[in-house]
């Protein structure tokens, strides 16, 4: 989309320096910037480069201000007091809707769906009966919504409005997605949780029920083949503002409080509660009935045993059992010690 820098800068609350009527239609790099680019700098080392490169404009802290003034080039600038966060949202408000918002001929839309308005459903999506899609939401080709398939609780699936649904995510039936929710090619959602019940006479497993619901709030955003568990009698939840990685699992009647980031990998077993600004890095593995306490950080391929709480805002924890870094290192630095003195 083009936009005007003086649209822009309204828009992204910025103070802006120079021809306001220049367009820009895309966000790049330093290095890779064309005439019609938008970038953006954080340190003076890097503001100069900017100002004579290709780019049409630059996004920068206030001591660009001075910059500009004796800048012999005098290329806009919009000034920002966080570059990055704002170079994010004018990349948002950039990108390419996608032109054509019908729905594919050869999509399934069943009579009972409620469709919003502006909405485009893809090639060969499939959309269960009673399913409900909120305006400007997009719906990628190969997308599976709501349909039962054998499944118990055929409560049917609502997305809200501005959500962007990619190929071949499939989403069952109890399953509710609230506004600007985006979920990457290959997820699954609502599907049946790892749950069963032994029989200890003849040793043999049968499933518990799996009739819950999957709540997911604004804002949340699922990376590529993740997959995330409906709950077994109650809900999972997922709370506005998360961002989860992909290949990430997250089990039956999980809840994920808001804010939390989880990166690639990671494993959440049934019940694990994560409160709000959490910050989890790749390969963690948490057991079951875990709870992890507001603000805290673990660290890749931390372990968490069942039951266990972890708590400490602000404080990183790694290893298995995870516990905190200062004591893990001292740990790692005597079993270090100990080895020198064997020798």
């Amino acid at each position: 989309m083009k936009r005007t820098l003086r649209d822009l800068a309204e828009k992204l609350g910025c103070r802006l320096l120079g021809d306001g009527s220049i367009m820009v239609t895309t966000v790049s790099s330093l290095q890779t910037a064309k005439s019609e680019s938008l970038i953006f700098v954080e340190d003076g080392q890097q503001l100069d480069a900017a100002i004579h490169s290709s780019a049409a404009a630059v996004i920068a802290p206030e001591f660009a201000d001075q910059d500009f003034a004796a800048s012999v080039t005098a290329k806009p600038i919009l000034i920002s007091a966080q570059p990055r966060l704002t170079f994010a949202r004018a990349a948002k408000m950039l990108r390419d809707p996608g032109g054509n918002r019908a729905v594919h001929p050869s999509a399934i839309v069943p009579a009972s769906a409620e469709i919003g308005k502006n909405v485009a459903i893809g090639a060969r999506a499939v959309l269960g009966e009673h399913v409900k899609i909120g305006d400007e939401t997009t719906i990628a080709s190969g997308v599976v919504i709501g349909v039962n398939g054998g499944v118990a609780g055929g409560d049917a699936v609502t997305i809200g409005s501005h959500c962007r649904i990619d190929a071949n995510v499939t989403i069952y039936p109890g399953t509710t997605l609230g506004d600007r929710v985006v979920v990457q090619a290959g997820a699954v959602l609502g599907s049946e949780g790892f749950g069963y019940v032994r029989d200890s006479q003849t040793g043999r497993y049968e499933q518990f029920p799996q009739v819950g619901r999957l709540v997911i709030e604004d804002d949340v955003e699922i990376g590529a083949n993740s997959t995330v568990d409906r709950g077994a009698l109650d809900e999972t939840r997922i709370c506005r503002g998360t961002k989860i990685d992909n290949l990430v699992h997250v089990g039956h009647n999980v809840h994920i409080g808001q804010d939390v980031v989880i990166a690639a990998q990671t494993g959440l077993s049934g019940s694990a509660v994560v409160e709000n600004n959490v910050i989890i890095g790749g390969q963690v593995g948490s057991a079951d009935h875990v709870r992890i306490q507001e603000g805290a950080i673990l660290g890749a391929q931390s372990g968490i045993p069942t039951k266990k709480v972890i708590r400490g805002r602000g404080v990183v924890f790694w290893g298995t059992p995870a516990r905190p870094i200062r004591e893990y290192l001292k740990e790692l630095a005597f079993v270090a010690r100990s080895a020198k003195k064997d020798r």
